[in-house]
């Protein structure tokens, strides 16, 4: 498989057990994954959250290992691989009628 089989948002994978992006370095999941990702999983946003929390366990153990004290946060971890990715609510639309007065 090329890296042109590899849909665009997978390009930008962590490089374990550090946890950081194999191209540009920074946390992962970078901001190109963050960017990337939700294009990939357009049709299936429940299955963008069921793997940021796989890799989210994933991080959290190799992390652990790495430095059992004190340990990743989890608020932390939290936010950065899942918080961003939660579904977003639109507000309902408004009554028709309460507009009608």
């Amino acid at each position: 498989m090329t890296g042109a089989d590899v849909p665009v948002g997978r390009q930008h994978l962590p490089r374990r057990p550090t946890w950081l992006c194999r191209i540009c370095g920074t946390d992962w999941p970078c901001l190109a994954a963050r960017s990337l990702l939700p294009l990939d999983y357009l049709r299936d946003p429940t299955g963008l959250c069921v793997y940021l929390a796989t890799m989210l366990q994933e991080a959290l153990t190799d992390l652990h290992r790495l430095n059992p004290q004190p340990g990743p946060d989890p608020t932390r971890m939290y936010n950065r691989f899942l918080g961003w990715a939660a579904p977003r609510r639109h507000p309902d639309p408004p009554d028709d009628h309460a507009t009608r007065g």
